[in-house]
């Protein structure tokens, strides 16, 4: 698992502990931009998939936190669900040093294609993901995934399926901590 720590910042990146799923949620909602799921899929998350997944904890508190997981059936994609962080600390790179770390979880080891999906309308997690694109010298293809019409919730936005990739295991180490 992973434990890194971001000296400038005072930033620790680390998987989560089965009793952190409440304090990824809080994260979540607090973002205020975010699907907020129930409680109960974060302390599963954090619970069952904590080598999918990556905090960001700084004086003892959970301020950040990349969810994700390995795709059953393409066990070379690692499909990256959410990236959340404390508006405090967001625009700052704690982002990309979130998926950097997620893609050196254990649960990633030996995918080489990162996926996944941003409504049209934001321009922060789209520039995020292809300056990843170019940090892991690979591509980055938007395919349409899920139409608004496909959601049950009136006034869910489109999502874009990103695709990343491939990408080679040395170019994760070019990734700052």
């Amino acid at each position: 698992m992973i434990d890194e720590e971001i000296p400038d910042k005072g930033i620790r990146l680390r998987s989560p502990t089965a009793d952190e799923g409440g304090a990824m949620w809080a994260v979540a909602r607090d973002t205020q931009t975010l699907d907020l799921n129930s409680s109960y899929l974060y302390m599963l998350l954090a619970r069952d998939f904590a080598d999918t997944c990556v905090i960001a904890e700084h004086d003892g508190r959970v301020v950040g936190f990349a969810s994700g997981y390995r795709r059953p059936r393409h066990p070379e994609v690692v499909f990256l669900w959410q990236v959340g962080i404390r508006p405090g600390l967001q625009g700052q790179g704690l982002g990309k040093r979130l998926i950097a770390a997620f893609l050196r979880q254990p649960g990633a080891d030996r995918a080489s294609m990162l996926e996944t999906t941003i409504a049209p309308d934001n321009g922060a997690s789209r520039a995020l993901f292809q300056s990843m694109a170019r940090e892991l010298d690979a591509e980055c293809q938007i395919s349409p995934c899920f139409r608004a019409e496909d959601f049950p919730d009136e006034g869910h936005p489109t999502e874009e399926l990103f695709t990343i990739g491939p990408y080679r295991p040395s170019a994760l180490n070019r990734l700052a901590p």
